[in-house]
């Protein structure tokens, strides 16, 4: 009897309840705003590693046209400078050039980020064109 009377009280608690609060959904401006805020969150982060990225290529590739610089400098124009090279001369050319080179690889792995990350940003785009990002005041 108990039980009867306990689970007779839980739907009326229950349906009550439900009676009393339908499906609500929220506005379309509502929506549609949520919506700009979650996009334009994906292509501020896109902006920042795009932005990242190509001034970090800006500030490796000065780097690396220095190496080289100093570099061509230290090698000398003899036609035979080569053979009569200090050996604290070839060390200094080897530095040079494993800089060179990973400062050379380091700027391909950089341009092939940057396109990728430009082609995720135009995908985002033309995926979304109704978006229009917030204006900045001048």
């Amino acid at each position: 009897m108990f039980q009867l009377f306990l689970r007779a009280r839980a739907h009326n608690l229950l349906g009550s309840r439900r009676e009393d609060k339908g499906f609500k959904a929220r506005s379309v401006e509502r929506d549609a705003a949520t919506d700009r805020v979650r996009i334009g969150a994906v292509l501020a982060a896109i902006d920042t590693a795009l932005q990242e990225s190509e001034r970090e290529q800006a500030g490796l590739n000065r780097r690396v046209d220095d190496a080289l610089a100093r570099a061509s400098v230290t090698f000398g124009n003899g036609t035979d400078e080569y053979l009569e090279r200090e050996p604290l001369d070839n060390h200094h050319q080897d530095l040079f050039a494993a800089d060179i080179s990973n400062g050379q690889r380091r700027l391909k792995e950089l341009a092939s980020a940057i396109a990728h990350l430009k082609f995720v940003k135009t995908a985002m785009l033309t995926r979304f064109p109704d978006f229009k990002p917030p204006q900045l005041d001048s």
